[in-house]
């Protein structure tokens, strides 16, 4: 039997115990030691040593580390991992701007290391469905892609406002179904809980390809939705992570006898369907593509989240955020292009 990649866990908060879990039950992987400054207040270690830096996760003898400590800390934790040659899943944002992003891409580019970011929306089966189907030609020419990710105020979030925690979702799945780069975005944010980041955000945008992209996301509904929104030629697909279910609602043509409009072909509704398919933890298949990227599997690399990506990811949340402060469009330069899907 081969042996086994040996990981460790950065962070053992919120997200933490659930990376806690999977990674304990992950097939060709041992969960060797866990690590955070604040102990294990959730009990998930399960008997591993819990130690109090990544220095002692290092020393553990790690293949490679999650970390799910809080965004402030993503970049001087990548780096160090980086400089001991240990490839890394980081929970995403990638980091806290652009220019952090920058240097943890570079840093384990260098040195020709496994990097991801944990943007697990990419793993709900309903968007692995809808971009299956749009490669496929399902839906015709792609006009709009719209998300709505809106609920109550989580109590964990401190360190960043709504755009980099969860905006940074809808920017890269977007970015991910339509295989395309943010070409400009233009932004409104609000804060209305009191803290000093943003808690909505309006932001449009338009794809290099383009496509254009609407996007509204606020830690102030009291009810939680989470939807993906793709309007095409023959159609539009819904896809409700929350439940990840898949339907699609087809066009059907309306013939007209009124001249001045006749040459334009409107659309009415036609056959709704929801699809079946299976229906597998997101965050398990994340770390098992993570766990095969590692290992070299052939098309592996595919299935993950490059860093690359993750970074162009940031620039657009920080594009909004400049949006917002300068009240106009911002066009991104060709830098994220890099994260091209």
């Amino acid at each position: 039997m081969a042996q086994k990649l040996r990981a460790g866990l950065v962070g053992l908060g919120m997200m933490g115990r659930h990376h806690a879990r999977v990674l304990s039950s992950l097939d060709g992987v041992e969960l060797v030691a866990v690590s955070d400054p604040m102990g294990d207040p959730h009990n998930v270690a399960g008997g591993r040593p819990v130690l109090s830096s990544v220095k002692e996760l290092i020393a553990a003898g790690i293949d490679y580390a999650m970390v799910a400590a809080p965004t402030a800390f993503h970049e001087d934790l990548a780096l160090e991992l980086a400089a001991a040659g240990i490839h890394a899943l980081i929970e995403k944002p990638l980091a806290v701007d652009t220019p952090a992003a920058q240097r943890i891409t570079e840093a384990f580019k260098s040195k020709k290391l496994v990097g991801a970011v944990g943007h697990i929306e990419r793993y709900n089966p309903a968007l692995q469905q809808l971009r299956a189907r749009l490669d496929a030609g399902e839906l015709g020419a792609v006009y709009q892609i719209a998300t709505r990710r809106q609920g109550p105020f989580p109590a964990r979030i401190a360190d960043v406002g709504v755009i980099k925690d969860l905006a940074t979702h809808d920017i890269d799945l977007t970015a991910w179904v339509a295989r395309s780069a943010f070409k400009s975005v233009s932004a409104r944010t609000a804060l209305k809980s009191g803290r000093p980041h943003e808690d909505m955000v309006a932001a449009v945008g338009e794809l290099e390809n383009g496509i254009i992209t609407n996007h509204l996301v606020n830690w102030l509904t009291p009810f939680k939705e989470r939807l993906t929104i793709v309007t095409g030629e023959r159609g539009t697909f819904v896809a409700d992570t929350l439940t990840a279910d898949l339907t699609y609602y087809a066009n059907a043509s309306v013939d007209t006898q009124w001249e001045s409009v006749a040459a334009f072909r409107g659309v009415s509704e036609g056959d709704v369907i929801r699809f079946a398919f299976a229906k597998p933890e997101p965050l398990k298949t994340e770390h098992e593509a993570f766990r095969d990227a590692v290992l070299g599997l052939p098309g592996a690399i595919d299935r993950i989240v490059t860093m690359e990506q993750g970074l162009a990811t940031v620039a657009v949340a920080s594009a909004m955020i400049e949006s917002n402060a300068k009240n106009e469009v911002i066009f991104l330069g060709k830098d994220t292009s890099k994260g091209s899907r």
